[in-house]
């Protein structure tokens, strides 16, 4: 579990974020307790450890508001009931939504099939307060989140479904956050060896929160 100016990781992608419109939950999964405090819930794609109504249900009240890709727009009716109400997007846009500002970035694996780029998948660059905070998604290194100016980054590293250490580095290196959060490693793929490879190649200016 890490925190960075108001920013909460738990596990996968699972990640909790204050923001000036209130609290935002990105793909709550596996979460012991149920806080039912989320403002807004962010969903990157439909995974099941990325999409867990169970754990959307966990987070959530009678005012949340889910967004999620609207490739998604079948599994709405999984957890229409437990929001008040959904909203859809697609990969390259800017968003307001009651006060809430992001962007989304299409997130896609290179040369793996888990992740298609034609799925119309997400990562958000969301406006917190700890600044624009990226959230990558399941995604590699790719041109588009090359192009990302953030000040924080949650950005995967292990393996497989998603970028490794190396590919985290070098994407960390790329954009150039002033904090780096790992992610994506040690639930289910991955392990502490990943982190340490990882923070023994990301420039030194970076600060690495694990």
């Amino acid at each position: 579990m890490s925190m960075a100016e108001g920013i909460l990781f738990y596990t996968q992608n699972s990640s909790r974020i204050d923001t000036p419109a209130g609290r935002v939950y990105v793909d709550p999964f596996r979460m012991a307790e149920e806080p039912h405090d989320a403002v807004f819930v962010l969903v990157t794609h439909e995974h099941y450890d990325h999409f867990s109504p169970e754990d959307i249900a966990k987070v959530s009240n009678r005012d949340t508001i889910l967004v999620f890709p609207q490739s998604m727009l079948d599994k709405m009716r999984e957890v229409e009931n437990l929001v008040a109400r959904i909203e859809t997007v697609v990969p390259g846009e800017r968003y307001a939504i009651e006060g809430l500002r992001f962007e989304t970035v299409r997130s896609y694996n290179i040369g793996k099939p888990f992740h298609p780029k034609d799925a119309e998948w997400v990562g958000y660059i969301i406006e917190a307060n700890a600044g624009r905070v990226y959230i990558v998604g399941d995604s590699d290194a790719t041109e588009e989140a090359k192009a990302v100016r953030c000040d924080v980054a949650l950005i995967p590293i292990g393996g497989k479904y998603t970028m490794d250490a190396e590919q985290g580095a070098e994407l960390a290196n790329a954009i150039r956050p002033a904090v780096v959060i790992p992610v994506h490693y040690g639930g289910m793929l991955g392990n502490g060896d990943a982190a340490k490879t990882f923070a023994g190649l990301v420039d030194p200016s970076i600060r690495i929160e694990a």
